[in-house]
């Protein structure tokens, strides 16, 4: 099936280096191809940054999302980026995400702050459902407050 949808989840470690300026405009850099790349490519998903760390849901047909991955994987902004899973899915969590970017508002923070108490938010300690799960509640959270 070439159309078949896929779902990667992965994280990365931050090795963006400068002050938060910097890292400011590296995301918004990264956001901004992200979201370019991923409508012509017809990807969906959400990022998440928290304590050093990104953590990813892409979806969409197996090739582009592999291809997307590979560009992530050889991005110097990534470091110990550790794919969790890449699976087939019937539909897609982020319909209408060409790349969201959740997270970052202190509302965000603290929708996940339980999580970051018990794993200090390293995202080596959660799996990809977690991670999935996560993005998928603070993005529809994110799509309730725009309405």
């Amino acid at each position: 099936m070439p159309d078949a949808l896929y779902q990667l989840v992965y994280y990365s470690r931050n090795h963006i280096a400068g002050d938060q300026a910097a890292f400011t405009a590296n995301v918004e850099n990264i956001l901004a191809a992200s979201r370019r790349n991923n409508v012509r490519d017809g990807i969906t998903g959400a990022l998440l940054f928290n304590n050093g760390c990104f953590a990813q849901v892409l979806e969409g047909p197996l090739g582009v999302v592999e291809a997307a991955f590979e560009r992530i994987q050889q991005d110097e902004r990534h470091g110990e980026v550790s794919l969790l899973a890449l699976s087939p899915i019937e539909t897609r969590s982020f319909p209408n995400w060409a790349m969201g970017y959740v997270g970052s508002s202190a509302a965000q923070a603290a929708s996940f702050s339980a999580i970051g108490q018990g794993s200090g938010f390293d995202l080596s300690l959660l799996g990809s459902e977690e991670i999935h799960r996560i993005l998928r509640d603070l993005a529809v959270e994110e799509e309730s407050a725009a309405a």
